[in-house]
């Protein structure tokens, strides 16, 4: 696939939620994602530690009540979205966050996403 057929197909898995097949599907086996500079969250590499990512941050989730996601801008081998989260941490206050995801496409997969907010 060419970088903007997998921009537009992960922006139609985030649109129903299928976050499973934009791991399973769109990207590399080592792929790699990183928080904005500054989190507490380390850069995960590899299916093994985005999956452990991924249950790290439900943990920490009380309730999830929304978010969106735009459509990409693609140049080149990268697409950008820009993403909103709205939810409640365990023990806090609901947020709402907004994010730019920064992806990189390489042979026809993602191989790493970076999020600034």
């Amino acid at each position: 696939m060419t970088t903007k057929e997998i921009a537009e197909k992960f922006y139609e898995y985030m649109q129903v939620g299928a976050f499973d097949k934009i791991y399973t599907e769109l990207c590399s086996q080592d792929f790699s994602s990183e928080e904005a500079p500054g989190s507490d969250w380390p850069k995960a590499v590899g299916m093994e530690q985005i999956h452990e990512k991924g249950k790290k941050w439900n943990e920490t989730i009380e309730a999830m009540h929304g978010g969106t996601c735009e459509k990409p801008v693609v140049a080149g081998n990268y697409f950008t979205c820009y993403m909103t989260m709205d939810f409640t941490p365990k023990g806090g206050e609901r947020t709402n966050m907004e994010e730019i995801g920064f992806y990189t496409v390489k042979d026809g997969k993602i191989i790493s996403e970076q999020f600034f907010y």
